[in-house]
């Protein structure tokens, strides 16, 4: 499961998982950036950081080896 292929792709699904969580808290202020609470942000961009890498380990036994993904990818005729 934790092979250099597999961390690399959690990691990178997490890091995707947080920006899109932190652009998309601070795009429904309606981009006042001077009131936002950047610690609460963070922190619930974090978290769900933290479920994509639960996710990503939860996968594990239903996707391709060494994948964080349960699905396949298709190679095509």
């Amino acid at each position: 499961m934790f092979t250099k292929s597999f961390v690399l792709q959690l990691v990178e699904r997490a890091i995707k998982t947080f920006a899109q969580t932190f652009v998309a808290l601070a795009g429904a202020s309606q981009m006042d950036w001077l009131s936002l609470d950047w610690v609460q942000l963070a922190s619930t961009a974090a978290i769900a950081a933290g479920l994509s890498v639960l996710t990503s380990i939860a996968s594990d036994r239903f996707g391709p080896t060494d994948s964080p993904s349960m699905v396949s990818v298709y190679e095509g005729p």
